[in-house]
């Protein structure tokens, strides 16, 4: 897999049978054979480290600040140009940043880069917003927030010599950092910022989502919170979502599953309930692992968000 960058990381994503601590050992092990070394170290690899961060606070949300242009400045510095982003290198320099010299903005240049990146947040907040019409699902708010060309482009490595979707990348980027190459083969999301009567999902409240039954998926299904402001988990939750493995699950008698998102779990609901910050507001994305053909044709259709208190 060769790479245009220096720097590097992977992504490798263990599909447990169930929520279990059995089955969550189980992948845990198989994670810890992974080996990662210099291929000129092959014959004798040193051994691979391994670091628990299950407790450690990651923060990954975009600064829209002064941050972000620091950010940039870093990996000008640490990366070649790709030829596709070389229309950047002047205009960079007008704001100081080039690479092997150092960036350094006065205290105007500062305020000026700072509202610029908030007037950008907003630029990319609601080009996201547009991305949910039209729905994947009539009549609904749940779709998938990606520009199509976007999927195309990262599909073929942007090989088509008239399409670059610039905006629409950096609205799927702000949202979450995938690549997605074959969407649609082993997995599908769909994602709501609304309840069923158009109002933006709060963490106050106290919501229903109900997943009807025979859910078109061979692995599973998971439907997971996240901080609207930021499009991260929300923090200093107990979980951040509720997946058709995780044991204790309840159904109902039809087969379908209620999932709650709410500050305190309704009575009784605990197993299938997902905490929510009464202070801010939510959306949701709901994975579907091994799409099959009633999700693609729409002969199962995921339903709204309710708001029940």
């Amino acid at each position: 897999m060769p790479s245009d960058t220096f720097q590097n990381f992977a992504l490798l994503r263990s599909i447990p049978h169930s929520g279990s601590e059995a089955d969550i050992g189980k992948a845990l092990a198989y994670g810890k054979r992974v080996k990662l070394y210099p291929l000129s170290q092959a014959t004798n690899p040193p051994p691979t480290g391994f670091l628990d961060a299950t407790n450690v606070v990651f923060d990954s949300t975009i600064p829209y600040d002064l941050r972000f242009f620091q950010s940039l400045n870093r990996f000008v510095q640490a990366e070649s140009w790709l030829d596709r982003d070389k229309v950047m290198i002047d205009q960079l320099k007008t704001i100081g940043i080039e690479k092997d010299k150092p960036f350094n903005p006065d205290q105007n240049t500062q305020a000026t880069l700072n509202q610029a990146a908030r007037e950008a947040h907003d630029r990319l907040d609601a080009g996201y917003e547009s991305l949910f019409s039209p729905p994947y699902f009539e009549g609904t708010d749940w779709a998938l927030p990606v520009d199509p060309a976007v999927v195309d482009a990262q599909s073929n490595f942007y090989a088509k010599p008239d399409v670059y979707p610039v905006f629409t990348r950096g609205v799927t980027y702000s949202m979450g950092f995938i690549g997605i190459k074959r969407l649609g083969t082993g997995q599908y999301y769909l994602v709501a910022i609304k309840d069923k009567t158009g109002q933006p999902l709060s963490g106050a409240a106290t919501s229903r989502l109900t997943v009807p039954a025979n859910a078109p998926v061979t692995q599973f299904w998971s439907a997971t919170a996240y901080d609207r402001a930021t499009h991260a988990l929300i923090r200093n939750m107990q979980r951040a979502s509720r997946a058709s493995n995780d044991p204790g699950l309840q159904k109902n008698a039809d087969g379908s599953v209620d999932i709650y998102f709410a500050p305190q779990a309704p009575s009784g609901k605990d197993t299938n309930s997902v905490p929510t910050d009464p202070a801010g507001k939510f959306e949701v994305m709901v994975r579907l692992y091994g799409p099959e053909k009633a999700l693609f044709n729409k002969t199962w259709k995921l339903p709204d968000i309710e708001k029940i208190q």
